[in-house]
């Protein structure tokens, strides 16, 4: 029987892993927070569209160099073309090491908590005053809150299983819960406008009155911040390459799906914040810790807030088995080409799966739930994440260069100008992180930097 990985997801199944890893809690929290800084209805519904686009940008930019390879691997794929092993390397260990398994862990512990709005968890088994030190980090609570952590566990292993058995199952899944994901919230879009009888047209255009007060610059600088909060809203729309091994026609069907989830999740972002605004004023959208809540309560009462801790619930469970599902394939494509260890390559005999680095991503996600500190991590590698998105546009004019007569399936609409803006943004975004927040920025890149030696080890054993 043949250990390769077979080709079971479509153009439908690619577009539902786009959308379903980038919708996650973000749509649910972060208005409220970019309210706070902007005090404007027209400034916070401007981020959302200008942060969008310079995502679908970053996706154009992507999709043509997507129609490159063939292979499962994604990004780490295309950085080995553009800037060799060791950036590759170094891609691939923050991904499993920190990044996603962070966000995986950060995802899991959310629907935890939603669930236990429906659930009444034992607190008496929590060790609140039980505490670990780690380096880098500082004192851990382990045992803290542990019956949302253990159902966090359980979240993670039971989808690391849904996918051992096959991407076809994880595939199905995917879609399933996507599908209900967008349809509640369009639903929830629905009932805003059409039963928030306290709704105004009038809160599409009426400013906090602070915002009277706030300079330019001061505009400028909240515009900022508010952008970091709709980015990390969108991330999650790369993910989709890591699984190119196993689609079919993906030289065509990853492009597609870049085109219509990217534009799809913009379109569901600007209606769900246009529906927070037409119920709650920009001021009074800034003071709630969960906006989504509070404008359906609002509306429906108790049941508006149900309903909306089970859009949370399917929303995170639908991210979480998407990022489960596309990010293990980095380690496996990096253990083929010997940059990692051997195991991270097995292929499954029966299910045609990589197995080993499913097992271990699991693994290691749930011991980053039980450490606590998913949200300090994954603080630290922001700047590196943005950095390795700003490489990303940079390479496909490497690309060019290298490779001008390649068939590209797709090439980037008005080039040079979207991947110009998007590496733009990118820095802009790195830049403003050393100056606001470096010692994020300088942990961040200590983190990464702590793979280096595997990399030397795994160097000499290959040579």
């Amino acid at each position: 029987m043949s250990k390769e990985l077979v080709r079971r997801l479509g153009l439908f199944s690619a577009v539902m892993l786009l959308i379903g890893t980038v919708i996650g809690s973000g749509i649910f929290k972060k208005p409220a927070v970019m309210a706070g800084y902007l005090q404007s209805p027209e400034l916070l519904i401007a981020v959302w569209v200008v942060a969008g686009l310079v995502t679908f940008f970053g996706a154009l930019t992507n999709a043509e160099v997507s129609g490159l390879f063939e292979k499962t691997g994604g990004q780490y794929l295309y950085f080995r073309t553009m800037y060799g092993d060791f950036f590759a390397y170094l891609f691939g260990w923050s991904m499993l090491a920190v990044i996603q398994c962070g966000s995986q862990a950060a995802i899991a512990y959310i629907f935890a908590e939603y669930l236990g709005y429906f659930v009444a968890y034992p607190q008496h088994w929590s060790q609140d005053d039980y505490a670990l030190w780690l380096p880098l980090v500082g004192d851990i609570y382990p045992l803290k809150e542990l019956p949302t952590k253990l159902v966090a566990v359980g979240a993670i292993l039971l989808l690391t299983a849904i996918n051992y058995v096959g991407v076809y199952a994880g595939g199905v899944v995917q879609n399933v819960l996507t599908s209900i994901k967008i349809g509640a919230m369009l639903l929830l879009v629905l009932f805003l406008f059409l039963l928030g009888k306290q709704g105004n047209v009038d809160n599409f255009w009426t400013d906090a009155p602070n915002f009277a007060h706030f300079s330019f610059l001061q505009t400028l600088s909240a515009f900022g911040l508010a952008m970091s909060g709709a980015f990390w809203a969108y991330d999650g729309w790369n993910n989709i390459t890591f699984v190119t091994g196993e689609m079919h026609n993906p030289q065509k069907n990853i492009p597609r799906a870049f085109f219509l989830g990217t534009l799809s999740v913009i379109a569901i972002y600007v209606l769900i914040n246009l529906a927070y605004l037409y119920v709650l004023p920009i001021d009074k959208m800034a003071q709630s810790k969960l906006v989504a809540a509070t404008a359906a309560e609002i509306v429906m009462g108790e049941v508006g807030a149900s309903f909306i801790a089970v859009a949370v619930i399917i929303s995170t469970f639908g991210s979480l088995n998407g990022s489960l599902l596309a990010s293990a394939r980095i380690p496996f494509a990096m253990a083929k080409d010997k940059l990692f260890f051997t195991h991270f390559g097995q292929v499954h005999p029966r299910f045609h799966t990589p197995h080993f680095a499913l097992l271990v991503q699991g693994i290691w996600a749930a011991i980053l739930v039980f450490s606590g500190t998913f949200d300090i991590i994954t603080d630290y590698v922001i700047f590196a994440a943005w950095l390795y998105y700003a490489s990303a546009g940079l390479g496909i004019f490497i690309l060019r260069w290298r490779m001008p007569e390649a068939h590209r399936p797709y090439k980037v609409w008005a080039y040079p100008l979207p991947p110009l803006i998007f590496v733009a943004f990118s820095f802009f975004f790195l830049i403003n992180t050393c100056i606001a927040a470096p010692e994020k920025a300088a942990m961040g890149i200590l983190l990464i930097a702590l793979g280096i030696p595997f990399y030397a080890y795994l160097k000499r054993k290959k040579d």
